[in-house]
């Protein structure tokens, strides 16, 4: 994450947040909304467009931790396979999505965005499918919030995440 001071650090919180890929939870609004199709949904169609919509400033929100220089190094994982965008667009716009980045079974889900309700919430619905047909094992979210544990995030202490860690690391499964 980029600070204030424009150098870049390394976070490992303790607790960790994942959401656990076989027990994610689609509320019934939801999967009302999914079911109506009101969303097209791509994978790594608008990878740096993703990338600026989840630093762009918001409600609350004045400052980012997604600095120029870390879209730059991002879009380079991008081109290299590893950072992925999954996009909800609407009428040919983006209208939301998230952005992670993929080694083996093991998915890090860094930011995401919405500018109409629900297409973040389509998006990161669709990845867990995706991750879940891939044969992923570890969707991690590093922190708790409100908005994930609907989801059915859950915390686990750093020694936990670690294992679970290495063995998704070791997985031969690609998310393309």
């Amino acid at each position: 994450m980029a600070h204030e001071d424009g150098r870049i650090y390394w976070y490992d919180p303790d607790p960790r947040a994942i959401i656990p890929l076989d027990r994610f939870h689609v509320s019934r609004s939801l999967r009302r909304t999914i079911q109506q199709q009101i969303f097209d949904i791509r994978l790594d169609g608008a990878f740096t467009a993703v990338m600026e919509a989840c630093a762009a400033p918001g409600v609350g929100r004045e400052e980012t931790w997604i600095s120029e220089d870390l879209i730059q190094a991002y879009t380079r994982l991008h081109r290299l396979g590893f950072a992925h965008s999954v996009e909800a667009w609407r009428d040919g716009e983006l209208v939301g999505g998230l952005y992670g980045v993929a080694i083996g079974g093991f998915f890090a889900g860094e930011s995401m965005f919405s500018r109409e309700r629900d297409s973040s919430k389509v998006a990161l619905a669709f990845l867990v499918a995706h991750l879940n047909e891939r044969k992923f094992s570890l969707l991690d979210t590093q922190f708790m919030t409100e908005h994930l544990r609907h989801f059915g995030a859950i915390e686990i202490p750093a020694a936990a995440y670690k294992l679970k860690l290495s063995r998704a690391l070791l997985q031969s499964v690609t998310f393309r």
